[in-house]
């Protein structure tokens, strides 16, 4: 099933297509998910590269990332039988594997306005599709795994605040700012000053907000799953006490039956034993 965004979807390869273009999307998807995390570093790192050497690296993550999504849809085109349907059902692959090349070939700090909005399109793209590809494994059910990732991102974010902020001095002070942007507390002793900072601060805004979501909703449905646990054990029992009541009414039914049977014959019997006194 084919995981959507309005028109941007991912929707890897159709089940009725080829098994072997089936089984291929079932690795291809996780190494286009570890190709889209590229699109993170080459972004701050061509927006605060202060020499050629660091321009150069952030772009060649770029040249990665396209070419890791080029080849990757053309071997599924390669294996597939429904190719039409295939590029349709991932035009959201498509379009981050032609802004991943046009980033790396064009356009250098600092921005214009109309660069600055292609490259916030294309990185807002990228998280989309990150956001898509996880949707299934991050599932509000598993309450570790989601406290897990939310770790996880608090503190690659506190790292991200220590590099791009300058008032931020240390690694706790970046832990700091990164809870109060994931959390949207906001309480004004630290904040981001630099364009990047803004950026990268919009970006932990949102996936905080969403990472706690889940958090939240997989506690209520912890609680909430407990009361229907009950509620489906009581009714299996009720079933269960109906099934032998039915399967009782049967054998009491069978029985009738049976006598109704036995006392038909012998009813037939007597006339004819009748007849033959007579006779």
């Amino acid at each position: 099933m084919a995981n959507s965004f309005g028109f941007l979807t991912i929707g890897g390869v159709d089940s009725h297509d080829s098994p072997r273009a089936v089984r291929a999307w079932r690795y291809i998807r996780w190494c286009l998910c570890a190709c889209s995390l590229l699109a993170i570093p080459a972004f701050y790192g061509e927006l605060t590269a202060t020499t050629d050497g660091a321009l150069f690296a952030a772009r060649a993550l770029y040249v990665f990332m396209s070419a890791g999504f080029a080849l990757s849809i053309l071997r599924l085109l390669y294996l597939s039988k429904k190719r039409k349907a295939l590029l349709s059902h991932n035009r959201l692959d498509v379009l981050i594997t032609v802004g991943a090349a046009l980033s790396a070939a064009w356009g250098a700090p600092p921005w214009q306005t109309a660069e600055w909005v292609l490259r916030l399109l294309f990185v807002g793209l990228v998280a989309v599709r990150i956001v898509l590809s996880l949707h299934d494994f991050f599932t509000p059910n598993r309450i570790v795994w989601l406290l897990a990732a939310g770790a996880a991102v608090l503190a690659m974010a506190g790292a991200g605040f220590m590099w791009l902020e300058p008032r931020v001095h240390s690694y706790a002070e970046g832990l700091w700012l990164a809870f109060e942007s994931s959390a949207t507390v906001g309480y004004g002793d630290i904040a981001p000053t630099t364009p990047a900072s803004r950026v990268f601060a919009v970006f932990v805004v949102l996936l905080g907000y969403g990472m706690l979501s889940l958090v939240f909703a997989s506690i209520a449905a912890a609680f909430i799953g407990k009361e229907e646990r009950a509620l489906r054990r009581e009714m299996h029992r009720d079933i269960k006490r109906l099934n032998d009541e039915i399967a009782r009414l049967h054998g009491e039914l069978h029985a009738l039956w049976d006598k109704l049977a036995d006392s038909t014959v012998e009813s037939g019997r007597a006339p004819r034993q009748g007849q033959r006194e007579r006779g």
